[in-house]
């Protein structure tokens, strides 16, 4: 059983090495492509448009020899891809009832499967094609003979994986991608997935990167994995050259990208991930409440498993950390969009209010210093004193030296306000009220700090006039590692859209980009602080000995986790599977399935507090709020979900 199989599709976009008009060498350069991409673990192949004799061959495709040359070569090629286990497109010219056509013809195992005609011919500037070709339009017949064997033919044909859930291919050709409307994009209301385009696109200055957005666009547009194969050098260069780039596209996401410029046969391989573009269609009303605007004739087709084994998946955004661009220009991008958005979320909340002060819990640990940041981004944008900003640090059983001195050192080198007040005492007395042995460390000595704390924030709120602002962030609300009625509540949650693993990041690039000195140096030791709510006593040597990742796991995996359980709403057994490919440098199988259970767990466990969170910025596309994208009952059972995790711990355990 191949690994990933149920799920992700292995497809190659292909340039061959090619001579113009030269059949027999672009055949065995087709074929020797089909070897590779086997070898490769590839299911689906495409290759450039009119492949087989070349694009540029001009009047020598009247020429009757190199029709028959090319009908004979299909035929072969087809024969390859059943030897190889492929599906694969290729082009070619065919008469059909005295006229010519530019044709795409899928083949697989099962022979000629389908013939689909372009048509959108290019006649302008450098392109003459309506001087050889006709278009679609004008052919009268919807089959015809091959090898003894009725093919169907047109451009309303759709092919229908029958052995792959959800995989449905569709075809255009080269120009019908720069068309006002692409068919495309009726195939993908009818159904198609997998688009396949098998170009002849010819090079100028600047043409790749408008090439590439059209192709992310109508990948995005159709939400649709596209596939793109260009014509290479070998065409003919008498007046124009080709780069051969091709490229495959997931719903606006490049996979991969051929090099361009060679002479040799280039190949982009990336794994199509069909399930998640089914998802995206299901959870997008406006795809699914589009009509089909055409009727399509529903081609059955057998998806090969590949040649070879595919262990690891090919894919550039299967990384540990999926909320955070590996990137580090677009990481800081992202983080500088970030940081406004959390900032203007809040500055629009003041201004609505006419508020001109707020009260924070200042930890020196991570998601408070965050909020600090916004908050001061937000007075500037309003033009408010720093004055107004009240930072109050407020020291525990728990609390340490390190976090209480780099709250304090932020706090004046930022010139805000910043008030101590301890909270032993008072929640000494509460103990004595509530009859708890203070020396019992248990949730209620936990949780009794942290609402003593919020119970604090809020009342010097209203002394001061002003609003109280969380600090939690996305990860402890997806856990429910927040307190109900404590550090779960605020008047303003300007974290509430922020992963533990972007807050890391967004303070570093905060301590890089946006602030110098004092600042930027005690924002990197907040950084490099282990994390920890602080709310047990520390050893007698002063050191904390309690940390929140030894508790509930690492937070890389959870937001891990976090992101495709509700962004693409994977199953259990698949999550685990792209764990083990990313993490199996540091986390073993079973560890893994651990605390993947404790994220299920939790997150069924805690959706009574998400239900009641306070208002805060969107800033990504997860997002928690039971007001905006994410509605679960309070009640729901995790069973079906652990079930399968006990299936997965079971086989862990058998090897």
């Amino acid at each position: 059983m191949k690994q990933f199989s149920p799920d992700f599709l292995r497809v190659a976009a292909i340039t061959p090495e090619l001579r113009v008009a030269d059949v027999h060498y672009n055949t065995q350069a087709i074929i020797e492509a089909l070897r590779q991409a086997a070898a490769q673990g590839c299911q689906v192949a495409l290759f450039p448009e009119l492949c087989i004799t070349g694009y540029t061959c001009a009047d020598l495709f009247y020429q009757q020899l190199l029709l028959q040359r090319a009908s004979e070569a299909l035929q072969e090629i087809a024969q390859a891809a059943a030897d190889y286990q492929l599906v694969a497109l290729v082009g070619l010219p065919m008469e059909v009832e005295g006229k010519l056509y530019n044709c795409a013809a899928l083949v697989s195992g099962q022979g000629v499967l389908g013939i689909v005609p372009k048509t959108y011919l290019p006649n302008t500037n450098e392109y003459y094609e309506e001087r050889w070709f006709s278009s679609s339009r004008d052919c009268p017949v919807d089959t015809i003979q091959l090898a003894g064997k009725a093919i169907p033919f047109g451009t309303d044909l759709l092919f229908t994986a029958t052995n792959f859930p959800g995989c449905v291919l569709g075809i255009e050709i080269c120009e019908d991608l720069w068309a006002v409307e692409p068919p495309s994009g009726r195939m993908a209301l009818a159904g198609a997935t997998v688009l396949l385009n098998p170009s002849a696109s010819d090079e100028i200055l600047g043409k790749d990167g408008y090439r590439r957005a059209l192709i992310q666009q109508q990948a995005a547009r159709c939400l649709a994995a596209y596939i793109y194969a260009a014509a290479g050098p070998g065409e003919s260069t008498t007046d124009v050259v080709f780069d051969g780039h091709s490229v495959i596209c997931e719903n606006g996401l490049i996979l991969a990208e051929t090099e361009r410029f060679q002479f040799s046969t280039q190949i982009a391989v990336a794994d199509v991930d069909v399930q998640r573009l089914n998802h995206e269609r299901l959870r997008n009303s406006s795809f699914s409440s589009a009509l089909p605007q055409q009727a399509f004739r529903k081609i059955e087709v057998t998806i090969p498993a590949g040649l070879v084994e595919r262990e690891t998946l090919i894919r550039p955004d299967l990384t540990p950390t999926p909320f955070v661009p590996a990137n580090p220009a677009l990481r800081a991008q992202h983080c500088r969009e970030i940081f406004q958005l959390q900032a203007i979320g809040l500055a629009k909340r003041l201004k609505h209010t006419g508020m001109k002060r707020v009260t924070l819990g200042l930890s020196g640990g991570l998601d408070s210093t965050l909020a600090l940041l916004v908050v001061q981004q937000a007075f500037q944008k309003l033009s408010l004193s720093s004055d107004g900003i009240v930072a109050i640090t407020m020291p525990g059983f728990g609390t340490t030296s390190r976090t209480l001195t780099n709250a304090e050192r932020l706090a004046k080198s930022l010139g805000i306000t910043l008030r101590q007040i301890p909270i032993r005492d008072a929640v000494l007395q509460h103990f004595r009220d509530i009859d708890h042995d203070p020396n019992t460390h248990d949730i209620t000595y936990e949780n009794a700090q942290a609402r003593e704390r919020t119970q604090i924030l809020m009342d010097v709120a209203n002394q001061i006039g002003g609003m109280m602002v969380g600090t939690g962030d996305l990860s402890e609300l997806a856990l429910g590692w927040c307190t109900y009625n404590a550090d779960h509540m605020s008047m303003y949650h300007v974290n509430a859209g922020v992963p533990k693993t972007l807050v890391r990041y967004l303070i570093e690039w905060c301590a890089e980009s946006v602030y110098t000195g004092e600042t930027s140096e005690v924002l990197r030791d907040i950084n490099a602080t282990p994390i920890s709510p602080e709310l047990l006593p520390p050893d007698a040597q002063g050191k904390l000995v309690q940390e929140t990742e030894a508790t509930i796991g690492p937070y890389v995996l959870h937001d891990f986790f976090l992101y495709y359980v509700v962004r693409h709403a994977f199953t259990p057994d698949k999550i685990f599977r792209l764990a083990r490919q990313v993490f199996a440098a540091h986390h073993t199988p079973a560890e893994l399935v651990r605390w993947l259970r404790v994220f299920y767990q939790r997150f069924f466990h805690a959706q009574f507090k998400r239900s009641a969170m306070p208002d805060g910025p969107k800033v990504g596309s997860v997002a928690l709020s039971p007001r905006g994208d994410w509605r679960m009952p309070s009640d729901a059972s995790a069973a079906l979900w652990l079930q399968e995790l006990d299936e997965l711990q079971q086989s862990i355990e058998e090897g």
